[in-house]
């Protein structure tokens, strides 16, 4: 299984809209933390995560969570 790039070692604050998001699992995406399709010819598809509410978030920054798509500190350890 191939391994993700890490766009960046700390979380992506992002304050979300209700609705749809797709979060970049392969770490390519020019649009992080969101998927922008550069995934297309890798092992990797993006997370589908739906909001209800307004709210703040802390999205995986490093693409090595155990949480996708949200930050559990494996950064620290990288």
């Amino acid at each position: 299984m191939e391994k993700p790039e890490s766009p960046q070692k700390e979380p992506y604050e992002v304050t979300v809209e209700p609705g749809t998001y797709r979060w970049c699992s392969c770490g390519l995406s020019m649009t992080q933390p969101f998927c922008d399709d550069a995934h297309i010819g890798t092992d990797f598809q993006p997370v589908i995560v739906t909001f209800e509410k307004e709210e703040t978030v802390w999205f995986c920054g490093c693409k090595h969570t155990s949480t996708q798509p949200f930050c559990d500190s494996t950064h620290r350890k990288l």
